[in-house]
């Protein structure tokens, strides 16, 4: 794949990532679940002014993203962090964070 395909194709993939992390309650959700271990919808509503059945609406933005999956345990579904897909979007962004490095090297020694 030519290389910018290649970048086109990471940017189409990281693109649902970066929209689903836009949100404050979503950002929360997903530094509860960063703790480790499996949460309920209860439990990740304890302590918010966030109903459940916003926080399930939040979750499966999320998990459509494949920031976050579910199982269920008896009769409450268990959510938790989908880490090789927040790790992709961070290196993801390490690349470009290299890159406007390399750019912005390239301006100062033209400008010197």
């Amino acid at each position: 794949m030519p290389r910018g395909h290649a970048a086109a194709a990471r940017v189409v993939e990281a693109a649902p990532v970066f929209a689903a992390l836009g949100d404050r309650t979503r950002l929360h959700i997903i530094e509860s679940l960063s703790g480790g271990g499996r949460l309920s919808i209860a439990r990740l509503t304890t302590g918010t002014r966030v109903s459940r059945q916003a926080v399930t609406k939040h979750l499966q933005t999320l998990s459509r993203a494949g920031l976050v999956r579910s199982q269920r345990r008896g009769r409450e579904r268990l959510w938790e962090l989908e880490t090789a897909r927040l790790a992709r979007a961070g290196r993801y962004l390490e690349e470009i964070s290299r890159q406007w490095d390399d750019a912005l090297e390239r301006l100062r020694r033209i400008v010197e």
